[in-house]
């Protein structure tokens, strides 16, 4: 039993980097004892997670005796008093997981409808996706992208301006949600549905309406439209077939009419990210960030892979990330060459290279992220070589991007760039160079996807936002490096969004260092 009133908290970081704004963080104690303090006011020590940080800090908090009010664990007055203190202490991490505003998706919705010649159909993804009890929900991305909406088995309808410039009375934009089922909601939650008061404006359309009406709108439109579009499916569709059953139901209704395929021109506008797309990039860069931070200061022989991950995961979900933004990837070893290894299996060995390519991702947008490690804290000198090497490739990859950059294809793509100086500097046991070794792209686009739509070939635009992920793998010496970071095409070249990150070996080596000079306790695996 303790009663208290939290006068302040004091708290101490030890980061090389200030990461964090001001206002104090959540007090999580580390002991549930009470205090045993006979003065007015006592002081106790306690540790918390420390959002924008990576790690676990030590905090002071010094609480008053003088109140009437008991604090008992589970009470009453214990909660109420601990969501208080989360609320005046913590209030910035409950920006996490918002969508954007609805002017943005009303932008995008405009944008698309001025590049087709007739009506677009896209389907959300349905409950039926997965119906497994660890199943979460996200939304197709391209339908996310329009609609900012993340429940399922909704459908949204685009028809273009008039040709000949009138305006019209009818709804151009409609968003067509199933009916709210009040059994299902005692189970997963109350859900948005058409009947809802103010629908039309909570989610920005202007109208809403039940998806049972889809059907007779489109047979309706096809007396003025020939040409539809929709999601089309790929030759082979892994996982549930979402677009190939929903482009055969608007082709069962549409028997007359053409249906193209809308993902092309969704892709060219996906490619090009808004300040607010950025801004969701930048969130989930930064819980990254921390994460690599935290995993170079746990990282020591003897841990497996998967503490290292579960490590980072953690790390992620504090910072408000919805979930990673791929399986992580955590290789040691003979592992580090094997470029998207997830098993997560192996003991981390003395003298293991250890890549860790692990993001996650913010608001429905991705990061990803890698960096290479020496598992004892210490790189060999062959193990540092191979690191600069590829230090080197990546850093004239980054001097390469700016706005009209080729990213593949043609002597001076950033590709070929960062292939050139790996191919020309050092050789692997035999003498042979090591171009050889790297057998990857340079890099991708990056997204509501972690592999976002792009065109490979076309020159690259201020706006777009790309990986720089060189690296070399030789099985023969057990040695793997990667290392990649996240970059915004800007109009005079680009900005490094995972700056934060250390990515020299000797600054890499200074923080596994001080994380070594701090006591751990870890799990047994």
């Amino acid at each position: 039993m303790l009663a208290f009133r939290v006068i302040k908290i004091e708290y101490r970081r030890a980061l090389h980097q200030d990461l964090i704004p001001a206002p104090c963080p959540p007090v999580i104690p580390s002991s549930t004892a009470p205090c045993t303090s006979h003065s007015p006011l006592a002081t106790r020590h306690c540790s918390t997670f420390l959002p924008g940080s990576g790690q676990y800090v030590e905090c002071d908090v010094t609480h008053s005796k003088q109140t009437t009010a008991t604090f008992l664990p589970g009470s009453r007055i214990a909660r109420c008093g601990l969501l208080l203190l989360l609320l005046a202490c913590g209030s910035f991490l409950a920006q996490a997981r918002f969508r954007q505003p609805n002017s943005e998706y009303q932008a995008r919705r405009a944008k698309l409808r001025s590049t087709i010649n007739g009506p677009a159909v896209l389907f959300g993804y349905t409950s039926h996706q997965d119906a497994g009890e660890l199943a979460v929900f996200f939304q197709e991305e391209n339908f996310y992208y329009l609609t900012g909406h993340s429940e399922p088995d909704a459908a949204l309808l685009l028809i273009p301006d008039s040709a000949d410039g009138k305006s019209s009375d009818s709804p151009r934009e409609i968003l067509y949600l199933p009916p709210r089922n009040p059994n299902a909601e005692k189970w997963g939650g109350p859900k948005m549905g058409p009947e809802d008061p103010g629908i039309a404006e909570t989610t920005g359309f202007q109208a809403v309406e039940p998806f049972a009406n889809l059907r007779t709108d489109l047979a309706n439109l096809a007396k003025t439209y020939s040409t539809f579009y929709t999601e089309l499916p790929p030759k082979q569709e892994n996982g549930y077939p979402q677009l190939t059953i929903w482009s055969g139901w608007v082709r069962s209704i549409l028997p007359q009419s053409t249906v193209d395929d809308v993902a092309p021109a969704l892709a060219s506008l996906r490619q090009i990210k808004s300040a607010g797309e950025i801004a969701l990039i930048q969130k989930a860069v930064d819980a990254s960030v921390d994460a690599h931070i935290a995993a170079m200061k746990m990282m020591r022989p003897g841990l497996f892979e998967y503490q290292i991950a579960a490590r980072m995961k953690e790390v992620h979900e504090m910072e408000g990330c919805s979930r990673e933004a791929y399986a992580p990837i955590v290789g040691t070893g003979f592992y580090s060459t094997v470029l998207h290894y997830d098993a997560l299996k192996n003991e981390i060995k003395d003298g293991d290279v250890v890549v860790i390519d692990v993001a996650g991702e913010y608001g429905d947008y991705a990061a990803d992220i890698t960096r290479t490690l020496p598992a004892n804290g210490k790189f060999t000198a062959r193990q540092r070589e191979i690191y600069e090497i590829v230090l080197g490739a990546q850093n004239a990859a980054l001097a390469a991007i700016k706005p009209g950059a080729v990213f593949f294809g043609g002597p001076k793509s950033v590709h070929q760039v960062a292939y050139d100086y790996i191919n020309t500097h050092g050789h692997d046991l035999h003498g042979n160079t090591l171009g050889r070794y790297f057998f990857h792209g340079v890099g991708h686009h990056l997204g509501l996807d972690v592999h976002d739509p792009n065109d490979r070939i076309s020159p690259l635009q201020a706006g777009m936002v790309i990986t720089d992920e060189p690296g070399i793998y030789i099985p023969e010496e057990n040695i793997g490096v990667r290392i990649e970071d996240d970059v915004l095409v800007t109009p005079d070249g680009n900005q490094l969004l995972s700056a934060k990150l250390p990515r020299s070996p000797d600054e890499i080596e200074k923080i596994m260092a001080e994380g070594r000079a701090q006591p751990q306790s870890q799990p047994q695996p």
